[in-house]
């Protein structure tokens, strides 16, 4: 069928049908689930970035008013190890246990869990505890932990380096390097930072002997944490385990991963026959949700005497933390170093990636999961040749661009680029920039004695979130609603929305008529969840797949009653020879449940898709304070078929925003003893509105993909991906080409300005 055929099909800006629910206060996040009898739970963490715990006395705290149970180590010893799902070959498994057992390893290291009556109660215990620790030496940073002769984290391994992940061909990259008429170096260092979603991690868990164990927490997908928490973890089959996500304020890839306490509320709960509730604190959160980027490279772009790529050499030193999180060692490389060199035409490319391990919290996937780190590599290095060279930053972008003509192209790391026409998306994004008109704006710029830049980046995204199957159930219920049941899950982008959308308009029923419910394994035990940009690519492709199955098992049972012909359109079942008609309600009626089936959708050659697009930046700094303003930003997307464009525009806005946040104030430190000195929102910087460039320009000029019947791409990350480069080559432009990495704070440019011996304003 031809999509944008209704008025609230796809391609039309639909309001959000959950924002009535969620702005009046009636949405359900997890701290608002109150259970009778619920009793209350915190974690006691290390104040040590690196310790042996020579005793622990709980005694004097279990004896304190309200206090129900204190859970250590020793108390969990039939359960597994909070999982890493993606170990690379031949690597240094790090075993994380739910509470620490020996030794503690970060600040925030879990150590005992305290249930008790009351918040409070539970607080007052934990800080009764007494344990004797041995301090050991820490490395809390990379160049600390790669040092000779550091010391070890797991002495079982001689080094902190644990993996060398390689990709492309190194002895090609290294002869086009040596031979190349020019070559482009840059060290490149991208900041570590906190997720920080609005709303923070929480869980309550329940049992009773005839239902098992049942969880309610905010996450990214029910299924797949099932899976893990129950196989891996609890140790029970995973019938024994319901998972029940609400609402869900903020993931950014965070809320993917299973953490300790989604077990340990479970095992206080059997253990102690009532639901066991525990809601983390801001400092919960930057303390012990998985961080993102965290990871420095040294990276060579070789050109010939036409200014043409010639060759790409990469190698990154990846910050792991203290454990390897659940997909931790696949983010810089199977899941961002494979898209290195973006779409460009580069006939050597090298990518070699360390992962080391450090005395911090564990990093795993933040919104883009690699692909921004590998994109912020190749653009900055593009900026910094194009200036080295004598050649314009646009030009040598234009020069070495792929072009439709060249597509479906192999990267030469495994990916095969399908479709787009990406000369096409800079043209559009330099015009609607007005590109040309920037040489008047830096000049009034300096009248008014302020730094005037202006940045480029063109990205590309492998889309898709690693698995590209997907699943949707449908059921007919009274009053003619058409519920459909998804294995991804809504953290706020508006899923309930884009999926209605997608069924209402296959089956030709109004959207009213259709309910989309999520984040019930009891509901729907299978699913991928939400990440990696994937739900419409795989989620709506699940969603036309289980209606357009819903119609045909329709008419095979339409034809008892309207003929050995039947047609289906705009919800009626018709007969052909009568013109007799039955809706989906009257046949569902008819037959109860005959209508009702699961749909998988799984494309006979899987592939990932190829968000990309071009982001323009102009900045102003000024001199006498390093005050810097983002005054112009737009940019061009190809994101395939577009569902919602309103909706499309808010993911946009949120990813410049997380994008801009960590290019300009974003920045987990910690001191050389592995003390987190970003504990808060005292310290650590987060964008506000007067931060965001006043008005973002959007457009579009879409290729459709072939990889799904949607043909949509995915455009969840896109912000963020191309935000971070287009800004940071802004502000190095400003400053005459003077290196600046993340966080461009006002002193980083207030000395670079000032090194400069840039005129003061006027007073």
């Amino acid at each position: 069928m031809k999509f944008g055929s209704s008025q609230t099909g796809v391609g039309k800006s639909v309001e959000r049908v959950e924002d009535a629910r969620l702005v009046t206060g009636a949405g359900t996040y997890t701290d608002d689930i109150q259970l009778p009898g619920a009793a209350y739970a915190m974690t006691l963490r290390s104040p040590y970035g690196h310790a042996e715990i020579r005793a622990l006395d709980t005694s004097a705290a279990k004896a304190m008013p309200g206090v129900l149970a204190i859970y250590t180590a020793a108390d969990l010893a039939d359960y597994g190890d909070v999982p890493c799902v993606v170990p690379l070959s031949g690597q240094l498994v790090t075993p994380r246990p739910l509470l620490a057992k020996d030794r503690v390893r970060f600040v925030g290291d879990g150590i005992a869990f305290i249930v008790a009556e009351t918040r409070e109660q539970a607080r007052a215990a934990a800080e009764a505890i007494e344990i004797d620790f041995a301090e050991l030496p820490t490395v809390a940073s990379l160049a600390a932990a790669v040092a000779p002769g550091a010391p070890t984290i797991w002495p079982e391994h001689p080094s902190n380096d644990i993996f060398l992940w390689e990709v492309g061909n190194r002895e090609a990259a290294d002869a086009a390097v040596a031979s190349a008429a020019h070559v482009t170096r840059l060290r490149i260092v991208q900041n570590r930072v906190a997720p920080n979603s609005m709303e923070v991690r929480a869980a309550v868990g329940e049992w009773t002997e005839a239902e098992g164990f049942t969880l309610h927490t905010g996450s990214q997908g029910v299924a797949g944490m099932r899976m893990m928490l129950a196989g891996m973890v609890l140790k029970c089959s995973p019938d024994q385990l319901r998972i029940i996500t609400r609402d869900v304020g903020g993931g950014f890839g965070m809320k993917t991963f299973l953490y300790a306490e989604y077990a340990l509320v479970l095992h206080a709960a059997r253990a102690l026959g009532r639901p066991v509730k525990w809601t983390g604190e801001r400092s919960d959160a930057f303390q012990t949700d998985t961080h993102g980027r965290a990871m420095e490279t040294d990276a060579a772009l070789a050109f010939d005497a036409d200014g043409r790529i010639t060759a790409l050499k990469v190698e990154t030193w990846s910050d792991l933390g203290a454990y390897q999180s659940q997909f931790g060692p696949a983010i810089q490389t199977l899941a961002g170093g494979r898209i290195i060199g973006g779409v460009y035409r580069i006939p050597a490319i090298h990518n070699a990636v360390h992962g080391v391990l450090t005395n911090t919290t564990p990093v795993d996937a933040y919104r883009g999961a690699g692909r921004p780190e590998s994109a912020y590599i190749m653009e900055r290095l593009l900026e910094a040749a194009a200036r080295e060279l004598g050649i314009g930053v646009d030009e040598i972008r234009r020069r070495n661009l792929l072009t439709p003509a060249e597509l479906p192209h192999d990267n030469g790391l495994g990916l095969l680029f399908d479709v787009g026409d990406f000369p096409a998306v800079l043209d559009k994004a330099l015009a609607n920039a007005d590109w040309a008109g920037f040489a008047a704006r830096k000049a009034d710029a300096a009248r008014r004695g302020k730094l005037a830049g202006r940045g480029l980046c063109y990205y590309v995204e492998i889309a898709g979130g690693g698995s590209r199957d997907e699943f949707a159930d449908v059921k007919i219920l009274s009053g003619g609603i058409v519920e459909v049941a998804v294995g991804t899950q809504s953290n706020g982008q508006g899923h309930e929305t884009v999926y209605a959308q997608v069924t209402a308009e296959r089956l030709g029923i109004p959207m009213a008529q259709v309910r989309v419910v999520q984040g019930d394994s009891d509901r729907l035990d299978q699913g991928n969840g939400t990440g990696g940009s994937r739900s419409m690519a795989w989620g709506g492709a699940a969603c036309l797949q289980v209606a357009d199955e819903m119609v045909a098992r329709g008419i095979e049972l339409a034809k008892a009653d309207l003929g050995d012909e039947v047609d289906y359109a705009d919800g009626l079942f018709r007969g052909r020879a009568t013109n007799a008609t039955l809706s989906l309600q009257e046949l569902a009626d008819k037959h109860p449940g005959a209508l009702d089936g699961r749909a998988r959708f799984a494309p006979e050659n899987p592939a990932p898709t190829f968000p990309n697009g071009c982001h323009v930046a102009e900045v102003e700094i000024d001199p006498e304070t390093g005050g810097v303003v983002v005054t112009h930003y737009s940019l061009v997307d190809d994101f395939g078929t577009i569902v919602n464009p309103m909706l499309l525009l808010g993911q946009i806005h949120g990813g410049v925003a997380q994008g801009l946040g960590q290019a300009l104030l974003e920045n987990i430190v910690y001191d050389d003893n592995a003390q987190l000195l970003t504990g808060s929102f005292m310290d650590y910087g987060m964008p506000r509105a007067d931060d965001m460039p006043l008005h973002i320009g959007f457009d579009t000029l879409p290729t459709t993909s072939p990889t799904n019947p949607l043909g949509a791409k995915g455009c969840g990350e896109a912000g963020t991906i191309g935000a971070m480069p287009s800004v940071m080559n802004a502000i190095i432009d400003a400053l005459d080409g003077t290196p600046i990495e993340m966080p461009a704070t006002p002193e980083k440019l207030w000395r670079a300005a000032q090194a400069l011996k840039v005129p003061m304003a006027a007073e």
